[in-house]
């Protein structure tokens, strides 16, 4: 089984080569919808153009009907943009999902008549693994998130909490470049879902995938995100980048310094202002 700790060890070093090469690169991508009985076209996404470094993470907010869920599933390749590139590593991938994109939604979207492990393990059986290769890898994923103990478990028996961090094992098995997150905790209680953003950004530390996550929840973003991209709406274009420059190792409390305060009122200053 795979040590987590080399794994951080050994993306680190892959990350100080790579520098600040683009993992992802999103240019001059626009959607048009023709809705029926209207005679102009709908314009949902105009002139989106954004990149991502390896190992970076970052968040898109925005109000609902901004077009962040649309670009989500253009990026993730469930969509066809009207125009524009999406490209991972360089290679053009617009228009097409593939194993370098793991995509977490807001359900859990698991099997319910497949246990932890047979969930997590699902996507590996399209790759030529053998089966022990396939429930190593299972099972390290597993180790990772912290459910190794309920592995022979079905999902009906999991919270909502343990469900996603199952669907979050199952994307990370498949070793994506890029994970894409829509907002993976909308269906959280209060509770759960700050105790979910502690482990996100716990299990970003350890792996230092590269995230491109969209929310509506302000504070999440902040918290987790060394980026926030800010969206507005009629059309749906990112009207303000915001670092957050907060400390890599933090915990929930950081939500109450004034720092944290300041980000927050500059990202809804920004957000009101795209309302007004």
């Amino acid at each position: 089984m795979l040590d987590t700790r080399l794994v951080k060890d050994v993306q680190k070093d892959e990350a100080l080569v790579e520098g600040t090469k683009p993992k992802m690169q999103v240019a001059n991508l626009n959607k048009v919808f023709t809705v029926g009985g209207q005679k102009e076209p709908l314009v949902v996404l105009q002139d989106i153009n954004f990149e991502i470094s390896a190992r970076e993470f970052v968040c898109l907010v925005g109000a609902s009907g901004c077009g962040k869920s649309t670009l989500l599933s253009i990026v993730a390749g469930l969509t066809t943009p009207s125009s524009g590139q999406i490209l991972v590593d360089g290679v053009d991938v617009t228009g097409r999902p593939g194993s370098d994109r793991g995509m977490v939604f807001q359900g859990y979207t698991l099997y319910p008549w497949l246990t932890v492990i047979q969930n997590v393990s699902f996507g590996l059986q399209l790759r030529k693994l053998s089966k022990s290769e396939q429930r190593d890898r299972a099972y390290y994923f597993l180790e990772v998130v912290g459910l190794t103990q309920f592995a022979n478990a079905y999902p009906k028996q999991l919270s909502g909490g343990m469900k996603q961090r199952v669907a979050i094992a199952r994307a990370l098995a498949n070793e994506p470049e890029v994970l894409l997150m829509d907002e993976p905790f909308g269906a959280l209680d209060a509770q759960t879902k700050e105790q979910m953003q502690q482990f996100l950004l716990e299990l970003w530390e350890k792996t230092h995938i590269t995230v491109l996550m969209i929310t509506h929840d302000v504070e999440e973003a902040i918290f987790l995100a060394q980026r926030v991209h800010v969206m507005g709406a009629n059309p749906g274009q990112i009207k303000q980048t915001i670092q957050t420059a907060l400390p890599e190792h933090h915990d929930l409390e950081i939500k109450l310094t004034p720092k944290f305060i300041a980000i927050k009122r500059e990202i809804l200053r920004a957000l009101r202002n795209d309302q007004a």
